[in-house]
């Protein structure tokens, strides 16, 4: 057995997530606690009791999503000493993996993402723009929609499911050309902005002067770019540039898994809120096994499955 293991991107966050491992490792709660101490704010009262709308927020999501994933990556480690082939993760996951594989320690991650989040959410109010998914086009009709609206392609989610990011009329021509193309469906996103599109320039160069305040190490283990669906150089300078291109640059996911499964990778456990990566792994690839691991629970059947 092979295995991947993967953290969930923004999107994902739910009031309530990571409390029952918190309450039932003493371990897992001083992640949070920790937490509470690197950003500066009472991360945890946001992961475990909400608001909602508080939750949503750049800044706060990234490195809340982060610290749940790590979390229950490490309940999954304690339970069992699993060794995993490769590590990806979907935009803020990403950062999630490397963590995993040792380029970034736990407190550098929590740095990056909580200024990584602020930045990003300075750079969606300062534009307004927006993201639209796009379901069922052909590569000729995807082209088509991005010349027609001026949008340009944010994630590669599976050959089916691609996402657009552009201006607030880019999007809105996005929707109107799609159904004039005859693509199956055109979904705006509820998102604070266009994400991983050049509305991010401004978030880049900002935490590109974070970047060089952290160090980065080798990684341990495979872990997969989002940028060229391919390993991480073990070059650390290498990683800190690939990583300040993915905020500007297509997420391929897809990509990703192929890679995975290129290396021999036959089971896909996603650690984090929600069940988005391993939902996808499955329609990108049915022959492949992918678990979620969120909860107790969760964790339980993913123990039974590695």
């Amino acid at each position: 057995m092979s295995i991947c293991c993967m953290f969930a991107g923004q999107g994902a966050q739910t009031p309530g997530m990571g409390r029952d491992f918190a309450e039932r490792d003493p371990e897992a709660m001083a992640f949070f606690d920790r937490a509470n101490a690197v950003v500066g704010f009472d991360l945890k009262k946001v992961c475990f009791e909400g608001p909602a709308e508080e939750l949503v927020k750049s800044n706060i999501c990234q490195p809340a999503i982060f610290v749940t994933s790590y979390a229950a990556y490490s309940a999954l480690k304690k339970a069992k000493n699993v060794d995993f082939s490769c590590a990806a993760g979907l935009s803020l996951g990403e950062w999630g993996a490397l963590c995993a594989a040792g380029v970034l320690d736990f407190d550098s991650t929590l740095k990056v993402l909580e200024a990584r989040g602020r930045f990003m959410q300075e750079a969606c109010e300062a534009v307004e723009s927006g993201m639209i998914a796009i379901v069922g086009a052909t590569p000729d009709q995807l082209e088509q929609l991005c010349a027609k609206s001026g949008c340009t392609v944010a994630n590669v989610n599976s050959a089916a499911q691609q996402v657009l990011s552009g201006s607030k009329a880019e999007v809105a021509a996005a929707a109107q050309a799609a159904g004039e193309l005859g693509i199956k469906r055109a979904i705006p996103l509820a998102t604070a902005g266009a994400f991983h599109s050049k509305y991010m320039e401004p978030a880049r160069q900002k935490l590109a002067a974070v970047l060089d305040g952290i160090e980065f190490k080798a990684p341990r283990f495979p872990v997969l770019s989002n940028i060229t669906g391919k390993p991480h150089s073990s070059d650390p300078g290498e990683i800190r540039a690939m990583m300040l291109e993915q905020v500007t640059g297509t997420t391929n996911w897809a990509a990703d898994v192929a890679c995975a499964r290129e290396m021999g990778c036959d089971v896909f456990v996603e650690f984090g809120p929600g069940k988005v990566l391993s939902g996808l792994v499955k329609k990108i690839d049915a022959s492949a096994a992918a678990v979620s691991v969120g909860d107790v629970a969760s964790l339980e059947a993913a123990l039974a499955v590695v």
